[in-house]
């Protein structure tokens, strides 16, 4: 109402070209202006005039009535088997890389030339917090779980293998040791790990020795940073530490016993059908070419 009026710039016009009397439509003015206790036209000229108050209002209206026509056309889509939300837990030594061409790839998506009507909604975290994220309700997928999820309410796909190396900064003191390390040497020195973000589950402890002293970073962006700057020691996935062990930054240093690579899965819930934004989530993981960037794309993308 107050949009016919603003555009035709009377009652009259406005009350013909919504099929109504232009008494009706002046009553329902006033009512609008009781109801606020403010003045929405000007009635001191022969046109409909907006007074500060009734431009704001207008504004405001509009922008609510394109809202209303979005959520309108969201809900209508969502219905076709589309979730209103898909959220995805990310483990953190998952390549961002990946992820973000994934979801650039989702984005893209077109139907009757419209993209997917799903929010979509990204967690990091980290070992066993990954799989709690999922197990929890909290997440719909998670990529990067370390363990095979228990039970026949989860299905779970492995995603690949991610070797770890361990490395030190040129001057920490393990950088000049000779030969392999052994953990008696390795536990002489701070190791810098990153907080498992499970709040339920036990957390889990990845290469740390009893005793060892341990700076706990909350992140892999973190981990590596503090290993640059010589804080501490310890390891990472080779394919995120490769330019740095190359340019000089950070030295490689083998174990006196080598260790197997992580083995990494992704998973998601059992039951029901998937619906269609996770359908679409999980074609593209059956891909070894997405499953190997996942595990590989570390480069090229801020840590």
């Amino acid at each position: 109402m107050m949009d016919s009026i603003a555009r035709t710039g009377s009652f009259a016009a406005a009350a013909r070209e919504m099929g109504k009397v232009p008494s009706a439509l002046t009553y329902s003015v006033r009512q609008l202006e009781d109801a606020l206790d403010v003045l929405l036209f000007d009635r001191s000229s022969r046109q409909a005039v907006l007074t500060a108050a009734g431009q704001e209002l207008l504004a405001e209206g509009r922008r609510l009535l394109q809202e209303m026509d979005a959520v309108a056309n969201r809900v209508r889509r969502v219905a076709t088997g589309w979730e209103s939300t898909l959220t995805v837990a990310i483990d953190d030594a998952i390549a961002r890389r990946a992820v973000y061409d994934l979801m650039e790839a989702f984005f893209q998506l077109r139907e009757d030339g419209l993209p997917p009507p799903t929010r979509l909604k990204l967690r990091t975290e980290v070992l066993a917090g990954t799989w709690e994220a999922l197990s929890s309700g909290q997440a719909d997928l998670a990529i990067g779980t370390t363990t095979q999820p228990p039970g026949s309410s989860f299905h779970c796909e492995p995603l690949g293998e991610m070797e770890m190396i361990f490395v030190v900064a040129p001057h920490h003191p393990l950088a000049s040791h000779e030969g392999a390390l052994d953990p008696g040497t390795i536990a002489l020195h701070r190791i810098i790990a990153v907080a498992d973000t499970a709040r339920q589950l036990l957390p889990m402890t990845v290469g740390v020795m009893p005793g060892q002293e341990v700076l706990t970073m909350p992140s892999m962006a973190a981990k590596l940073e503090a290993l640059l700057r010589g804080l501490g020691c310890g390891s990472l996935p080779r394919s995120m530490v490769r330019r740095h062990v190359e340019a000089g930054r950070l030295v490689h240093k083998p174990y006196a016993q080598p260790r197997p690579p992580v083995v990494l899965n992704y998973a998601w819930r059992a039951g029901h059908p998937p619906a269609r934004a996770l359908t679409w989530w999980l074609q593209q993981l059956r891909s070894p070419v997405t499953r190997g960037a996942l595990l590989e794309q570390h480069e090229g993308l801020l840590l």
